[in-house]
């Protein structure tokens, strides 16, 4: 039973980390339906934000090589974009993340920030002109996409989301923001993880605990790598709006779970 709800933790972050509905949301759901198969969360959160980062860098392996190779190009500057946008994120999680912790992990706030971000794919696909290529963003632009990157620390947000919305509003191609909101995850999640690693290797788990977790994390990396790889093919011909709908048909499904336990 612990390799299942392993592989259903693992399936579940690979699949929302990517598509504009939510990780921290479906996970915060999971673990009021599960018990987790290993005694610290955060050694099992720690592994499958690391394996979705594996994703990510197996996918875009060749844009990630260009992007370091012109690191000091003059004429291409996304490598700095990707800085830009890394910053505020980086400064709000690591000032506030016992705040947002205790204040906002609920499945309330879930449920609120479904509805809020989804009206949002409205909003960035009606307004979004779709002429640009992310290469071609300006620091200010990079900067927004970054603040609007930091409010995906709220849970029920969507961090792919809120950032593709930002990058639609900033005047992007659909797949250029996709693509921007997924180079732009690699160090804000490698980074935050980064601080919680000496917790992973002082855990002291035991051999089964460790099974459970490579489990996990090959769970997470392949469903994110397929992820990425279909949310990009689905983007050439379809708009956000599917994920709208499936947003707010959680959060009403969740309302009425909630409703339900009072």
């Amino acid at each position: 039973m612990d390799f299942i709800v392993a592989i259903i933790f693992g399936i579940t972050q690979g699949i929302t980390e990517f598509i504009p509905v939510s990780s921290s949301g479906h996970l915060v759901i999971l673990h009021d339906l599960f018990v987790l198969p290993i005694k610290n969360d955060l050694v099992f959160d720690v592994v499958l934000h690391l394996a979705t980062v594996l994703a990510v860098l197996v996918y875009f392996w060749r844009d990630i090589a260009l992007i370091i190779k012109n690191l000091f190009d003059r004429k291409d500057k996304t490598a700095w974009y990707i800085i830009i946008a890394t910053i505020p994120a980086a400064i709000i999680g690591f000032l506030g993340e016992d705040i947002i912790t205790s204040y906002f992990r609920s499945s309330y706030t879930v449920v609120i920030m479904l509805i809020i971000v989804g009206g949002l794919f409205f909003i960035g696909e009606k307004l979004g002109k779709q002429m640009k290529d992310y290469q071609e963003l300006t620091w200010k632009t990079a900067l927004l996409i970054g603040l609007f990157q930091a409010i995906a620390l709220i849970p029920g947000t969507s961090r792919s989301g809120i950032t593709i919305v930002a990058g639609l509003l900033a005047g992007l191609k659909r797949q250029q923001a996709i693509k921007f909101s997924f180079l732009i995850s690699l160090p804000i999640i490698f980074g935050a993880n980064l601080f919680k690693l000496p917790d992973l290797l002082s855990a002291g788990l035991g051999i089964d605990e460790y099974f459970v977790l490579s489990v996990a994390f090959l769970a997470a990396s392949l469903s994110g790598y397929v992820a990425i790889k279909y949310f990009l093919r689905f983007s050439e011909r379809y708009s956000l709006h599917v994920f709208a709908y499936y947003r707010f048909a959680l959060a009403l499904a969740l309302a009425g779970y909630l409703w339900w336990l009072m």
